[in-house]
């Protein structure tokens, strides 16, 4: 499927893979617990620190930011400094090789959970890690994130995986991430009506709290482009077009929550790893909302502002909740523009099938 592939690659001819480069064989005897190449930064604020700072938070913050959002500014300074911050470096000139596995999905789009489903397959389902960033470099991370995550240079996912693969974690579209026929990417959308309120309730809870701006101007911040995801639509048009290239799998949020343990096996296929029954019940049960939840710590990213709760990246773990946030003529509104934008963009993504009438789109993605 990909061109230079090696063969599928199955638990019994795992013991002992080299590297592309012959060096740092990898053996699969014991699962790799990922604390033991790299820990993230983890720090907490003190109790003095966190109550200290929700004096100036209600008696400054509060007031100016709901001036300045009148005024059309707020959040909309911040959040593009936050999204500048996610851009600076990246990649800059690195090479995928055949080892790398690119998780490219648009931000609260199901990224924790398909790199959840990545990693455990890369491990046959015997991935354990302190948290989901030991073993999934992240480039494009923003600034409050980029010392908690395990840096791309660093190779030893790979080598510590029985697979001899590392998975990369993305946001950014299309045109921004590194290619190369030797890797392979794993494309992810997501109804934008549910980006939007998994967004808000995510940067409430770990950003800005209470100086939160209003539903309705976020739902208008995302429609703008202006919120940390950026453009839905022209991250979704970005990979639709190159949906067919041989290395490349297109997915939805939805697929996989209707159909899970078909689209980890889709997965799987595409990631060149053959799974045996017990090996696929692992990654399957692994990925569970329930024992992602159960083990949320793993893959929370601690706490960013004093501020701010320890947030969970798994609140509802099912798609089409947008209703419990958002009025029917938000919800109405998102659809138009994201409609719109796409005809714009000259993109034939099924919009109306995938996200108004809710039918599945994978039978027409690639065929992988």
């Amino acid at each position: 499927m990909i061109h230079g592939q090696p063969k599928t690659l199955r638990a019994s001819e795992a013991i002992l893979r080299p590297t592309s480069s012959g060096s740092h064989p990898v053996r699969s005897a014991n699962p790799v617990i990922a604390s033991d190449f790299h820990q993230p930064e983890r720090r907490d604020f003190s109790g003095m620190v966190r109550f200290g700072a929700h004096i100036p938070l209600f008696g400054i913050g509060v007031p100016l930011a709901k001036t300045l959002e009148l005024a059309g500014v707020w959040p909309r300074v911040m959040l593009e400094a936050f999204r500048r911050s996610a851009q600076d470096s990246c990649f800059a000139d690195y090479q995928p090789t055949g080892h790398d596995v690119f998780a490219c999905v648009g931000f609260k789009s199901g990224t924790t959970w398909l790199l959840q489903i990545a990693v455990q397959i890369a491990h046959l389902g015997q991935a354990e890690f302190d948290n989901i960033h030991s073993v999934v470099a992240w480039p494009d991370a923003a600034a409050p994130f980029r010392r908690r995550v395990i840096p791309l240079t660093n190779d030893s996912p790979a080598r510590r995986a029985p697979t001899g693969l590392r998975i990369i974690k993305t946001h950014l579209e299309e045109q921004g991430v590194p290619y190369s026929s030797e890797a392979r990417y794993l494309v992810m959308v997501r109804d934008p009506k549910d980006v939007v309120v998994s967004e808000y309730h995510f940067i409430r809870s770990l950003l800005l709290g209470p100086l939160m701006p209003s539903v309705r101007r976020w739902v208008q911040l995302s429609l703008a482009g202006d919120v940390p995801s950026g453009s839905w639509a022209r991250h979704l048009a970005s990979y639709w077009r190159v949906r067919n290239k041989p290395n490349v799998l297109f997915l939805t949020y939805e697929d996989l929550s209707a159909d899970p343990v078909g689209v980890i096996r889709q997965i799987a296929r595409f990631m060149n790893v053959g799974l045996d029954t017990a090996q696929l019940e692992a990654v399957v049960r692994a990925a569970t909302f329930e024992q992602m939840r159960r083990l949320t710590d793993r893959f929370d990213p601690g706490r960013i502002v004093p501020w701010g709760r320890a947030h969970s990246m798994l609140r509802r773990g099912r798609p089409g909740g947008a209703g419990e946030l958002l009025s029917p003529e938000l919800r109405q509104l998102i659809d138009q523009h994201s409609r719109s934008e796409l005809q714009r963009l000259e993109c034939d993504f099924p919009y109306d099938l995938a996200y108004v009438k809710r039918q599945s789109v994978l039978p027409i993605c690639g065929g992988h």
